[in-house]
């Protein structure tokens, strides 16, 4: 084994790192373009919707832009972007050198964006899918559409990475916690982290089934779903649904334990109701797999099972009332500090309220049937991800930015950002819930005008481009924080935060923690205020640290995916100019190469020397 970490380039050093800080901040970039990509096309479609009979995109390309704008937000925007902060934030908390599987970790961020390039690839022959995120057949069975098959082999391949991640998270938290970090301790965000992998695990198999079912009608003409051949329509929208109303949890749900650890930190007081909030996120995720049929209301399914599902969701906002009422509770006699990541997280409660409260009057069978496919759905909808998720991102990311990139983001141009960004939301959608009530359709190209309906969909369009505006300020602030931003090089915890990150230098070191720390309780750095010296106190000796070896493997499985995806993608094109079996065995030959390398090559990792760690701990760990 060797005893040093050989040197390597920039470039090459983060395309074989299997560090989770890294790739938290590979997911943080990752997820930030698609979010960027996405958010432009629902620009366009609301630039489409300003005026009535407006010209500017055809019906054709307004479907693929609706299509790619779900698909890509939740699946390939929101969901890193949640993982950049698991990755980077989790080994952190639970006082951990890394992840339990550094190299799968790797591969999982690898696999999920060649799934995500697969899909765009769509856009260079012949347009994006277009039958909706829901993908519902029999609409995604029209052959004539190719970029429905980038949809189902893209998420495919994405959603294998999206699993093998959750599943490095359940081990990591069950095994990796340092000493006296037992289950109740753990802070919120890992709590809810580990209930969302378990989710993944139980909601994304099915998915993946679905997907492979749709695969196979659409490409070796299977018949599972088309009503001509004796298929059944419903059974698609089941097994989507059995994941697609977890996944609002799997997002949601990370958003809570973010909003968890900002609220407390500039409250300056403890999470209020620790107990009661661990079991309100474990039982809000067993509700969310029990209500999926909520979403199918008007299928037809019959009074009995719409009741049932009535209720089960109305349940749902007893365990979020629980939540609601104790981020309040943290704040009520609280010194707070209202900075930008405060602003955030203390905007997405009432936001999210008024998005539950919608939410609540879509679970009554009988009005649902008024509700369904119109506008209202979308403001409910976008009032949980946008009013819940993305706020809890934007605190998130002021709140963890120093630890991630040594330095602070401008709080004046933040709290520019906030402003216009919550003006922009609430312009957005709010006015879409009169729309919606005066009965327009969502996923429409296009309306005649004098039905009332001109001035709120002007106002909801001139919404977005004060969001665009938002988006703007944070770029700008990204940049410019870059340049001359508050450094907080040797400053470990910036904000006189609870948590155990903020124990750990800044810059974080390869390994995190030089000696393993023992918690004495939870909040365990504050505690260590109050009760120590401020510092966290060693579970072991200095000695040597054992890390894993970077390795391109993962790079080059997941290469192999996206060729073994378009090739049998190409067994739809007219005229492919190779052969299609000849790209899909190019594509097995490099995955299962490149697995097999891993299995049989022998690779124990370094150790880093504890003179070398001793000279860190003189250099890095007098900060505070």
């Amino acid at each position: 084994m060797a005893s040093y970490k050989k040197e390597k380039g920039v470039v090459w050093d983060w395309l074989t790192t299997v560090d989770h800080k890294k790739l938290g901040i590979m997911y943080l970039i990752a997820g930030t373009l698609f979010f960027l990509k996405a958010g432009l096309m629902a620009v366009f479609m609301r630039i489409q919707l300003i005026m009535p009979e407006n010209s500017f995109l055809t019906g054709q390309t307004f479907n693929e832009f609706i299509t790619m704008h779900g698909t890509i937000m939740l699946f390939l925007a929101a969901t890193p972007l949640l993982f950049a902060f698991m990755n980077f934030v989790i080994p952190l908390q639970i006082g951990a050198r890394d992840v339990a599987f550094p190299f799968v970790n790797a591969l999982g961020f690898w696999i999920f964006l060649s799934g995500g390039l697969l899909l765009s690839t769509s856009w260079f022959f012949g347009g994006g899918p277009d039958a909706g995120w829901t993908a519902y057949v029999p609409l995604s069975l029209n052959e004539e559409q190719l970029g429905l098959d980038f949809y189902v082999l893209g998420l495919q391949v994405s959603g294998i990475g999206t699993l093998i991640s959750a599943i490095n998270f359940l081990v990591t938290i069950i095994n990796m916690r340092a000493p006296g970090m037992t289950m109740m301790r753990l802070p919120l965000f890992v709590w809810t982290s580990f209930v969302t992998s378990t989710l993944i695990l139980f909601a994304f198999t099915p998915l993946a089934a679905g997907l492979a079912l749709l695969m196979l009608e659409r490409i070796f003409d299977a018949q599972f779903f088309n009503p001509a051949a004796g298929g059944n329509v419903v059974i698609w929208q089941h097994i989507f649904w059995i994941f697609g109303h977890p996944e609002v949890y799997i997002l949601v749900l990370p958003a809570f334990g973010i909003i968890s650890e900002v609220i407390p930190a500039f409250s300056r007081k403890r999470l209020f109701g620790y107990t009661a909030m661990v079991f309100a996120t474990m039982i809000i995720a067993f509700l969310g797999f029990m209500v999926w049929a909520h979403h199918m209301f008007t299928v037809g399914i019959g009074p009995v099972a719409n009741s049932i599902f009535a209720i089960a969701t109305m349940t749902i906002a007893v365990p979020t009332g629980i939540k609601i009422f104790n981020w309040l509770f943290t704040m009520w006699g609280g010194k707070i500090t209202f900075n930008t990541a405060m602003l955030f997280a203390s905007s997405f409660v009432p936001t999210f309220v008024l998005g539950g409260v919608t939410g609540v009057m879509l679970a009554m069978a009988p009005v649902d049937y008024l509700y369904h496919d119109t506008y209202f759905v979308v403001a409910h909808f976008h009032y949980i991800i946008v009013g819940g998720i993305v706020l809890a991102l934007f605190a998130g990311l002021f709140y963890w930015y120093p630890k991630m990139f040594n330095h602070k983001l401008n709080e004046k141009l933040g709290v520019v950002f906030f402003i216009l960004f919550t003006i922009g939301f609430h312009l957005t959608f709010f006015v879409q819930h009169f729309l919606g009530l005066m009965g327009m359709p969502r996923r429409v190209y296009t309306y005649l005008g004098g039905q009332g309906l001109d001035e709120f969909n002007m106002i909801s369009t001139i919404g977005t481009f004060f969001m665009s505006a938002a988006v703007i300020v944070l770029v700008i602030n990204i940049v410019y924080s870059a340049i001359k931003g508050e450094r907080v090089i040797g400053i470990n915890d910036p904000w006189d935060a609870r948590t155990l990150e903020w124990a750990t230098p800044t810059p974080v070191p390869e390994y995190n923690f030089a000696q393993t720390p023992q918690i004495r309780s939870l909040d365990p750095l504050f505690y260590e205020k109050v009760h120590g010296d401020g510092t966290m106190k060693p579970a072991e000796p200095v000695d040597d640290i054992h890390m894993p070896n970077g390795s391109i493997l993962p790079v080059i499985i997941s290469i192999g995916l996206y060729f073994l995806g378009f090739g049998l993608i190409m067994l739809e094109m007219a005229e492919p100019i190779v052969s299609p079996w000849i790209v899909v065995a190019l594509g097995g030959l490099l995955t299962f190469g490149g697995m097999a390398m891993r299995s049989l090559k022998d690779d124990h990792g370094y150790h880093i020397p504890k003179s070398v760690v001793k000279a860190d701990l003189k250099k890095l760990g007098g900060g505070k």
